[in-house]
């Protein structure tokens, strides 16, 4: 079956932002004038497309990423957009993540009033990691106290980004009319009365024309440090016979290459210049035939390439998975190759076959089923059961494995108690349901006090996900009190020899080991290496020993909560060819690990949040002894506007309730955001009192 729209029309994209930029608000304005929907939705009204959780329409804010596919006509072409509106909210920032593994491009959302914000930083250092092209669009640039050059140089600073203005704002604060187009030099105005479906290209007014001249020519000057035949151009008689194509294509390859970032600007939400960002998502966002093929790994460990190509053979990531009253879907993206309804695929991370029942096209909430799924497309199969975020879907004759999703590690926690015998085995169910939608949602069971134990990305993580089994899953569950997800590390160098001799249920049992624990620097996770040779323990008992380490950083020696940062070699050991087994050596390995790292000076970590309070400058001091008083560090400070923005280091365990506190300090004027930074040694004065209270005392 022929495609619809060619490959070089497909864009797949993500809205990125931090939380209150106007991500939805903008979705929902391309969505309009797309022709996906007939009736603009708004984020207040709690009646938007891409937010259809009753969580997110209740809070005005998106939760989980929502997919949609739009058409746009530019140039007589018609445009494939397949679009995923993220979350804004730390607490969701998996749902940033899995979405921009999967994308080839991304539209960076700023407040024009805050500039670039703490989530901005996050979710811009996620596009890094996947080498994602970006347009910058600078929102609501109609809102008292908005600044657009503030916004484009907190890009270049905060960022590290190299930001290309294409467009400046035509008026100022609540008398913005439009934009002006630096690449056409013509300016762009919108009307109020058809909510900006239609507007008008004008010329430049007088009164804007220098300061569009002198931006057009800063355009031209970046435009051509890019390109030499551009240069050349430029260097005749100041570019002015570039014409647009040529500024146009360009402007491209820098993007695509990651070397520029397109700035525009407008108001979504006063439904000013979104039509030009959807041109210029079509001019200068990649299609996916633009971006170097995925590269995955054969049977073998070799690296293969995922050719973009129809008639290649079948390879896609499943990057989410979500459960509904028709069943599990299960979003891919399609690499290489072509998927039909009810055929097989192979899950390489499973090692198993599963048969596809149906294909949908979603719409945030709603579908359309479709027969097949071709290279570059996004898509979800209903009815799988084994696959699981990150998984490689392949063809069996085919089997290779791309690239998995890095999660997150939880840093709160909550105890659940069924409130009835009847809820239990529904609590276990629907917890197993939603850790398998979110990965950086995890469930264990306290093996002291039997308590079933929630861990989340933070507070509002955590409250979702009570609310969620409430009313999709019909489950009542009392709540405990927000812990801290404390971590333990080593501080020293320590070597440890085990030997386990006994019989168990009359069978001698021997494993000789010895191991050395070396603390590492902080974020570097658990490296673990087997030095021991082939005659002084065989071969067979290696994946034992592994194992048996693994398993005791699950449970560290200060507090019982989860080692980080170590290395662990194993330095010798021997064995009895009669009474040796893996049984064995798993034991030694972890009794050994658990030896070892008492004698490494073991310490307690805590979680530590990186704070931005905005506070108005009258709170200023108050604030900031309320920061010094939750044993935060003040990292810095800057003036925005009217208000004073404090960056500061706070463990997580003083921020539980803060913004009560903040809006009794600033008569609800302040408003603070946080993300986690690192784990840092507790000091001595609160480990103390902590530690007996961790163990109960």
């Amino acid at each position: 079956m022929p495609r619809d729209t060619s490959l070089d029309r497909y864009r797949n994209i993500g809205i990125m932002a931090h939380i209150d930029a106007g991500k939805t608000t903008t979705t929902e304005r391309i969505l309009f004038y797309a022709g996906a929907i007939h009736r603009m939705g708004d984020v207040d009204d709690g009646n938007t497309t891409t937010d259809w959780m009753p969580q997110e329409r209740e809070r005005g804010i998106t939760i989980t990423a929502a997919a949609i596919t739009c058409f746009w006509e530019r140039s007589g072409q018609k445009y494939r957009i397949n679009l995923i509106d993220t979350p804004g909210h730390v607490d969701f920032t998996i749902e940033v993540e899995r979405s921009l593994r999967v994308l080839d491009g991304a539209v960076a959302v700023f407040d024009g009033k805050n500039g670039v914000e703490p989530q901005s930083e996050t979710v811009w250092r996620q596009a890094d990691k996947y080498k994602v092209p970006r347009i910058c669009f600078i929102n609501k640039m109609d809102s008292t106290g908005a600044d657009f050059d503030m916004s484009v140089a907190s890009i270049r600073e905060r960022l590290g980004a190299t930001p290309l203005v294409l467009q400046l704002p035509l008026g100022r604060e609540e008398s913005l009319k439009g934009v002006i187009d630096l690449v056409r030099m013509k300016a762009i105005v919108f009307t109020d009365s058809d909510k900006g479906s239609n507007f008008e290209v004008v010329e430049i007014p007088e009164d804007s024309v220098e300061a569009s001249q002198k931006a057009r020519t800063a355009l031209v000057e970046a435009a051509s440090e890019l390109d030499d035949k551009l240069m050349e151009k430029y260097l005749e008689n100041e570019g002015r016979d570039i014409t647009e194509a040529e500024l146009r294509a360009v402007i491209r390859r820098g993007t695509i290459a990651l070397k520029v970032f397109p700035v525009l600007c407008g108001s979504s939400k006063q439904h000013r210049g979104v039509q030009p960002l959807l041109d210029a998502v079509v001019d200068y966002l990649p299609a996916p035939i633009d971006v170097p093929p995925m590269v995955a790994l054969d049977k073998n460990g070799k690296e293969v390439t995922c050719e973009t190509k129809d008639d290649a053979p079948f390879a896609a990531l499943a990057f989410k998975i979500m459960n509904d009253s028709f069943g599990t879907l299960t979003f891919i993206r399609v690499y290489s190759g072509r998927l039909e309804s009810g055929t097989a695929v192979w899950n390489t991370a499973k090692k198993k076959r599963e048969r596809v029942g149906r294909l949908v096209q979603m719409r945030a909430d709603k579908r359309d089923e479709i027969q097949e799924c071709l290279a570059g497309d996004i898509c979800a199969i209903v009815g799988l059961k084994l696959a699981t975020t990150g998984d490689t879907l392949c063809v069996e004759a085919n089997q290779v494995l791309l690239e998995k999703i890095e999660f997150p590690e939880p840093v709160i926690q909550l105890a659940l108690e069924p409130r009835s015998t009847e809820d239990a085995d529904k609590l276990v169910q629907a917890l197993a349901k939603l850790a398998v939608e979110d990965p950086s949602f995890r469930v264990r069971t306290d093996e002291e006090t039997g308590q079933t134990i929630i861990a989340g990305m933070g507070e509002l993580h955590l409250e979702i996900i009570v609310d969620r089994l409430k009313r999709e899953h019909k489950v009542e569950a009392r709540v405990g009190k927000p812990q801290v997800a404390y971590r333990e590390t080593i501080t020293k160098v320590a070597e440890q020899e085990h030997r386990l001799e006994r019989i168990i249920g009359g069978k001698n049992q021997f494993a000789h080991l010895k191991l050395r624990v070396s603390p590492l620097e902080k974020g570097a996770g658990f490296q673990y290496k087997n030095l021991a040779s082939e005659q002084q323990i065989p071969k067979e008992f290696w994946p034992a020993i592994e194992g048996g380490v693994t398993s005791g950083l699950g449970r560290g020696v200060v507090a019982s909560y989860p080692i980080i940062d170590v290395k662990v070699e194993v330095v010798g050991g021997s064995f009895s060819e009669q009474d040796s087994d893996e049984v064995a050596f798993q034991i030694a390995a972890a009794m050994a690990f658990n030896e070892a790292c008492k004698s490494a000076s073991p310490v307690l970590l805590e979680p530590m949040m990186k704070v931005e309070i905005i506070v108005p400058a009258d709170n200023l001091g108050s604030v900031i002894g309320d920061v010094n008083a939750r044993r935060g560090n003040i990292k810095g400070m800057t003036q925005r506007t009217i208000y004073q923005v404090i960056e500061a280091e706070v463990p997580l365990a003083e921020m539980f309730g803060y913004v009560d506190s903040l809006r009794s300090l600033t008569n609800g004027r302040g408003s603070y955001s946080m993300q986690f930074g690192n784990y840092a040694h507790i000091p001595a004065n609160v480990l103390q009192p902590l530690l007996l209270r961790l163990r109960g005392y």
